[in-house]
């Protein structure tokens, strides 16, 4: 058995289901005599006449009928699967698999994940958070979300959300401990939490002074690649933070986070979700990305 039997198999059925080539052909939108040679091809690889031919009528042969009655299972089991891809593509359902930051994580799909699943519950989200770009086709992820300016070019970039600012703060009794640095450059000073990525390079904290962009090498006693637990430990008082501004608004509003260094603080065009292909979008991709749009860009 060879993948190229296969239609010559299904041809074959067709015919039997018409008794006619005429009939089949016009079906399966090809000429008769063409059919008519696949057929034969077929008969001459399996050496034994399936079909009876004469100038009136089409018959099956006893071989060709128990060779249909065995086939058909495994013809109809292809057509499900066919079917299967079908429904699966028009309908919302699957696993989808999006590469995200821990900040994307928190800031734009974990505030909408709950009503996206009561929406699309055929559909299973599995989020990898990770600090590192990867190529999504070969470990088998539908879609990242990054900074706009970390997209690469041959991407395919979507738009989620608006410009994000990035903010340095600290709790009031680190300040009472240690005081606030009047300048970026005065961080040397201070005790700051911060990130390693994934390539093992330590974030360098962004600023901005008056339209120049700039960075801080910083310094301090955790580090960590989880942005979650570096917040926890600002939030305990251990010293000073650097992330989002959605992150931390909630402790920014209600005074247990004191905003630092405001004047410097720089704006990002946004995060991006990005995916390898305009061709052959999953349904499951598209919804979320449809549902995420309307939340974000209402």
């Amino acid at each position: 058995m060879t993948p190229d039997l296969l239609p010559a198999i299904a041809a074959f059925a067709r015919v039997a289901h018409h008794a006619s080539f005429t009939r089949a052909a016009v079906e399966m939108g090809v000429s008769p005599s063409a059919l008519s040679q696949t057929v034969r091809n077929l008969e001459a690889r399996l050496g034994v006449r399936l079909l009876d031919r004469t100038t009136r009528r089409v018959g099956v042969t006893e071989l060709g009928q128990r060779f249909l009655i065995d086939a058909q299972p495994a013809l109809a089991a292809l057509a499900d699967a066919v079917a299967g891809i079908d429904e699966m593509r028009d309908r919302p359902a699957g696993l989808l698999r999006l590469n995200v930051s821990d900040a994307v994580a928190t800031i734009l799909v974990a505030p909408h994940l709950p009503d996206f699943l009561a929406a699309y519950p055929d559909i299973v989200v599995e989020l990898h958070c990770d600090t590192k770009f990867i190529d999504l086709v070969a470990h088998g992820f539908d879609a990242g979300v990054r900074l706009g300016e970390s997209v690469e070019k041959d991407m395919v970039a979507i738009r989620m959300g608006g410009p994000m600012r990035q903010v340095t703060f600290a709790t009031p009794s680190y300040i009472e401990r240690h005081g606030a640095p009047d300048t970026p450059e005065a961080l040397h000073e201070h005790n700051c939490m911060n990130m390693r990525f994934a390539g093992g390079d330590l974030y360098r904290w962004d600023y901005e002074d008056r339209g120049r962009a700039f960075d801080v090498a910083v310094s301090g006693s955790f580090i960590s690649n989880n942005l979650g637990l570096l917040l926890d430990a600002v939030r305990a008082g251990a010293g000073i933070g650097c992330c989002f501004e959605q992150t931390v608004r909630d402790d920014l509003e209600s005074g247990r986070l004191v905003p630092l260094l405001e004047p410097w603080w720089p704006t990002f065009p946004g995060f991006y979700l990005y995916y390898s292909s305009r061709a052959h979008m999953p349904r499951k991709l598209r919804v979320f990305i449809d549902f995420l749009q309307a939340r974000l860009h209402p």
